[in-house]
């Protein structure tokens, strides 16, 4: 549609074209949406990461220096929108960047801006995993002791367990630990049960007792009281709260 606009600065002919090929209101909020999704630094910084590596979300908390809670909230809105994807690996839930054409778009478009307008930014490689010829004995142990607890968050497993089952003290196995992952094993693993509690409030139907058990929990009032420490409501709100459309 041609325009007659208030001032002719005998640029009509541009002026036509460009309203010929303009997009509509509705385009330019799609695109004003999806640009809103990343204004928040930390989903932005979420975002970037997945891009080159896919990871969990306790691993990926302990990189961002986030808290499980407000990670996951940021990986749900991601998920949501289709800029991220997930698998699971028996227990363990991974996320990465999606791969359609949309993200690598995205993902370029943050790269260049960065480029842009930090100049001072020293480029740091991007390394999907840790090299393993860099890892001592001990932290290799560290990591199957890791992936051994996560796939067996429905059970309780003692240091002593774990000690004899991967031929480590247990002085050696907590100090190494901790240095590997920032805190205790006991801490760590109760993370990674409340975020898997979590998750399967707000993805599944299994009622609170059922999933008390699943991660861990003897009893539904202890799982409770744990849940509620640690997201600051009772498992049954977290559920309405989070109950996906």
């Amino acid at each position: 549609m041609n325009r007659i606009l208030p001032h002719n600065h005998s640029r009509d002919s541009l002026i036509n074209k460009i309203n010929e090929s303009m997009p509509t209101t509705d385009d330019f909020y799609i695109v004003a949406e999806l640009f809103k999704l990343l204004s928040d630094a930390s989903r932005l910084n979420i975002f970037w990461t997945l891009c080159h590596v896919e990871e969990c979300v306790i691993n990926l908390a302990a990189m961002l220096d986030m808290t499980s809670p407000a990670l996951s909230h940021h990986l749900k809105i991601l998920k949501v929108n289709k800029l991220i994807t997930s698998r699971r690996e028996g227990k363990e839930v991974y996320y990465k960047a999606g791969d359609s054409e949309q993200v690598k778009v995205l993902h370029m478009f943050v790269e260049k801006i960065m480029e842009i307008s930090c100049p001072e930014r020293t480029k740091a490689s991007c390394v999907e995993s840790t090299s393993e010829e860099k890892l001592s004995e001990q932290e290799k142990t560290i990591y199957e002791v890791h992936k051994y607890l996560a796939n067996n968050l429905d059970k309780r497993i003692t240091i002593e367990e774990l000690a004899k089952k991967f031929l480590i003290n247990t002085t050696t196995l907590k100090d190494t630990f901790k240095a590997v992952y920032g805190c205790s094993i006991a801490a760590h693993i109760k993370e990674h049960r409340m975020e898997k509690a979590a998750e399967l409030l707000a993805e599944t139907k299994y009622s609170v007792d059922s999933i008390s058990k699943m991660v861990g929990y003897a009893t539904q009032s202890k799982f409770t009281v744990v849940f509620n420490e640690f997201y600051k409501m009772a498992p049954s709100e977290y559920r309405r709260k989070h109950t996906e459309l």
